[in-house]
């Protein structure tokens, strides 16, 4: 984690306050160091995070509370008071108030980016069924943030350090999946996945592997038909791009034979085709990014664990790395964008000696 940019803010939301994400928090801060590199902004309330700060009686966590972002310690750990009234915490049920709050968080920090006020924003995980109401009809954080920032499309990128996995589909069931294996879809991800590879980590020539839908890759078409007629296609017109994509491969024999190792990130067509062998590999520490938006988000790759929360069991290791990566990758833009903002034009150098010529002569 290197630091090339001055020190930034990051806002992180809590999470379902019932789940394990506020005592993410709180061990991960304890870790008074991590402030060197950037100033934390934790979307909640001083009375629901003293709450949990004393279930975890060694952490060595301080904050300082606000109600403005113009007011910050930017030096140590800051609270935005989202809320003032008391909040029933029940730690490990689904209860209406926990994903009340939770959104709440997340709605607050999220336009607080979108203002400018941050420089990116670090996600605790909500829970579906107590999450949705009419103002956040939403299935997860990645399409609220689409919708939020007008991005035409994004991608759910799994990153850890050997393996990075992005999904076509997301939270879509089985029996659907299909009908979203479209041209259209496949090179919309790939070149999203191509341009954060490029851009958010530093890969110059990112390759791609397009993992198939089908079992076997369809054996030449005896097992479906979308290889040929929709994922060869779009893999061929991503090569005329310049884009190194390669594929469809039948997901099985791709990671039991190690394949992964061989390309920067895997799309697989839907969520547990991808989700299965990057959790078994990850060692817990892997992370949720969201590639094409404007904007850094990170967030751990778990869910809410209500079986352990509130007991002070709760692993940080992939919430450390959620925070490691934010930080890397605003610093990687913002050397990306130095790097290239006066990057000349076609034709712009022949231009410029034809002039010096034409002066030479006159």
């Amino acid at each position: 984690m290197s630091q090339t940019i001055p020190k930034p803010i990051i806002g992180i939301t809590t999470g379902d306050i019932n789940g394990i994400g506020i005592e993410l928090i709180i061990k991960s801060l304890s870790e008074h160091r991590l402030l060197e590199f950037f100033t934390p902004v934790i979307f909640a309330s001083n009375k629901v995070i003293t709450h949990y700060k004393n279930l975890i009686p060694d952490s060595n966590f301080q904050y300082t509370g606000t109600k403005s972002m113009s007011a910050l310690n930017l030096k140590g750990v800051n609270v935005f008071n989202c809320w003032e009234e008391d909040v029933a915490i029940n730690p490990g049920q689904i209860t209406d108030l926990g994903g009340k709050y939770g959104v709440r968080s997340l709605m607050v920090a999220t336009q607080c980016l979108k203002d400018g006020e941050l420089q990116g924003l670090i996600t605790n995980p909500i829970h579906k069924k107590n999450s949705q109401t009419p103002d956040f009809a939403y299935t997860g954080h990645t399409p609220f943030l689409k919708d939020k920032f007008g991005a035409k499309d994004v991608a759910m990128m799994m990153c850890a350090d050997e393996l990075k996995v992005a999904l076509l589909t997301e939270h879509v069931p089985i029996s659907e999946v299909s009908k979203y294996v479209t041209l259209d879809n496949i090179l919309s991800k790939v070149r999203i996945i191509n341009d954060s590879l490029i851009k958010d980590f530093g890969i110059d020539k990112p390759k791609i592997a397009v993992l198939a839908l089908n079992p076997h890759a369809s054996d030449d078409g005896l097992i479906g038909k979308e290889e040929q007629n929709v994922i060869v296609p779009a893999i061929e017109k991503l090569r005329t791009e310049g884009i190194l994509a390669f594929g469809p491969y039948g997901a099985d024999a791709f990671f039991a034979r190690q394949h992964d190792q061989q390309f920067d990130c895997i799309l697989a067509m839907y969520h547990d085709q991808g989700l299965i062998p990057f959790k078994s590999f990850d060692k817990g520490q892997g992370v949720n990014y969201t590639a094409g938006l404007p904007v850094v988000r990170t967030s751990p790759d778990h869910g809410t664990a209500f079986d352990i929360a509130g007991k002070n069991m709760a692993d940080n290791a992939s919430f450390l790395q959620a925070m490691y990566m934010c930080i890397d990758i605003l610093n990687q833009r913002a050397g990306y964008a130095e790097h290239t903002k006066n990057k000349l034009k076609p034709g712009s150098m022949q231009t410029k000696i034809r002039r010096s010529k034409e002066d030479i002569v006159e």
